[in-house]
């Protein structure tokens, strides 16, 4: 295996990781209520979250590279966060996650009662976690 594969895979076990922690332990009530909502008021929400939802992704990177020993490029790691952040901030602003799931014809019914939107939410995370670690491990 390369080490370009290592770190990739070292890197999404870990960014995966990073995000159920973040987006349910770390993430305050307060952030996890307002994000969604029109305005300032949601805006800051949710820049908030993804905030410490970035500082835990970092938080868990470093104590992979201190574990495992991979070495990371500073600036690929800054690229793959920040692709995970503003992919983050989109889909918390539920506005762009609804407008697709919409133009996909996605039942409104599942969406708001089935627990619809939250899998869609999560999905979405976890495909940009993907090219998040992709773009570290290039």
């Amino acid at each position: 295996m390369t080490t370009s594969a290592v770190v990739f895979a070292v890197v999404l076990g870990t960014l995966h990781a990073a995000h159920s922690v973040a987006d349910h332990w770390v993430q305050s009530q307060c952030q996890a209520n307002r994000k969604g909502l029109p305005g300032w008021t949601g805006r800051l929400a949710c820049a908030g979250h993804v905030t410490t939802y970035t500082l835990t992704a970092l938080a868990a990177l470093l104590l992979a590279v201190a574990v495992t020993g991979i070495t990371l490029h500073p600036l690929a790691t800054a690229a793959g966060l920040t692709v995970s952040a503003l992919s983050h901030y989109i889909a918390d602003r539920r506005t762009p996650l609804r407008w697709l799931a919409n133009r996909l014809g996605k039942d409104p019914g599942w969406l708001d009662n089935g627990g619809g939107l939250y899998a869609l939410d999560q999905s979405w995370h976890h495909g940009w976690l993907f090219l998040s670690a992709l773009v570290v491990a290039a």
